[in-house]
């Protein structure tokens, strides 16, 4: 039996992830495989915990990937901290405030929410009349919300929570590296991020990062599994009764990343060079610069968008500026559309969930897929099956508008 070799389509991606990975990722991934405790292996470890540290902007000591896609991340943070009958508070906005929901719930929380209209956020103080009212052991919050192109203002629901020393964790899995996530300066005790978004790294690992108050809560449940405990560790298990799940153990995994190095699991090598290389990356271009990048070629894709007649579904000051939601003229093919642009130029754009499927498509703007040629592409793309499909739109004016846009930033860059 012979298998040919899989040889995958050139895309250009601008869903709000995955996005393309970065050539310099894929190049680290190549490389050869290390042993997980090779001192050459573990010193880049080191590194990739205070190149993140960097990019949470926290000061934190603990700030390290769990091996698995994003919700991997969040369900390590929570199945950490959560107990049975504990009392956890949820703002949702969009998807995945539904999505937190789901994981404490599985873990036995005594789940509490909020909710408003889908394309909207909440004013902090309305959030934090809630939890007063709650009292919850937790607070769980979205950052960004790709489902509706939202960003949830989070510094005065963190401020209130530590005043109520109530422990506050973000989800910043479509911010972190394309907006600012200032975990210290937010009052933020968690927060988890993932690499397929912003950091322009493949699907595969969540990075996170807490503080001392999540440490507390994580060590009061310590128990190193059988076959690896020593003695004192057996001495010296935890007062509460143990996290529910192994592979998700933070108690553990802190001992995997720090110097002991306790051989809970097999690193994912490859992975992890990528990490290393995405964070290095981010870095090099600067988080500052890095930002405005990103708010340019959103700015781009808006103007060329609305200059089409079409409208921006969210267009509010919270607006997540790493994704632009689109709304979908009435009486078009909405699948039609996107399944022209991807077939016929390889331009991958995104649908939606739940009350907005059908009536807005996503258009990701982050990482390596955030420039020039794919703004001006998916444009290209959109307008040309829109009008295939019929739309009343305002051919040709799209990639004008854009072009002009960029233009004028050049100049007024050159002119300094």
């Amino acid at each position: 039996m012979t298998i040919d070799q899989y040889l995958p389509p050139k895309r250009t991606i601008m869903t709000p992830g995955p996005v393309e990975a970065d050539p310099r990722v894929l190049r680290a991934m190549s490389s050869p495989i290390l042993g997980q405790f090779d001192p050459a292996f573990t010193s880049m470890m080191n590194e990739v915990m205070e190149s993140l540290r960097k990019v949470f902007r926290t000061n934190n000591h603990w700030a390290f990937p769990i091996d698995g896609t994003s919700r991997s991340g969040l369900e390590a943070v929570l199945c950490s901290i959560i107990q049975p009958g504990d009392k956890v508070f949820i703002p949702i906005f969009g998807r995945f405030g539904q999505l937190l929901t789901e994981i404490a719930e599985r873990y036995g929380a005594e789940i509490h929410t909020l909710e408003c209209e889908w394309g909207q956020v909440f004013d902090p103080q309305d959030v934090i009349n809630e939890i007063e009212n709650v009292k919850p052991k937790i607070v769980a919050a979205v950052h960004g919300e790709t489902s509706t192109g939202c960003m949830q203002p989070l510094k005065e629901i963190g401020k209130a929570c530590r005043n109520m020393n109530i422990l506050f964790v973000v989800d910043a899995v479509a911010t972190i590296g394309g907006t600012e996530v200032n975990v210290d300066e937010w009052f933020i005790d968690a927060a988890i991020g993932g690499t397929q978004k912003c950091l322009s790294v493949p699907s595969g690992m969540a990075p996170i990062t807490y503080n001392e108050r999540i440490e507390e809560v994580v060590n009061a449940r310590k128990k190193v599994e059988r076959g690896i405990a020593t003695s004192d560790d057996n001495k010296t298990k935890g007062n509460q009764p143990p996290i529910t799940s192994n592979y998700f153990d933070l108690s553990q995994l802190q001992d995997y990343w720090s110097p002991r190095r306790l051989n809970h699991h097999t690193e994912a090598t490859s992975m992890l060079y990528a990490l290393h290389e995405g964070i290095r990356i981010v870095l090099e271009e600067g988080l500052e610069y890095r930002f405005y990048r990103h708010q340019q070629h959103e700015q781009a894709l808006k103007t060329g968008v609305e200059s089409m007649g079409l409208a921006i579904y969210v267009n509010h000051q919270w607006k997540l500026p790493v994704v632009t939601c689109v709304e979908i003229p009435e009486g078009i093919n909405a699948d039609g559309v996107r399944q022209m642009m991807l077939n016929q130029f390889g331009v991958e754009i995104a649908s939606s969930f739940g009350p907005l499927h059908g009536k807005i498509w996503r258009i990701g703007t982050m990482g390596y897929s955030c420039r020039k040629e794919n703004v001006l592409f998916v444009l290209t793309a959109l307008e040309a099956s829109l009008s295939y499909y019929g739309a009343d739109i305002k051919k040709g004016r799209a990639m004008q508008a854009a072009l002009t846009f960029y233009t004028s930033e050049e100049t007024a860059k050159e002119r300094g």
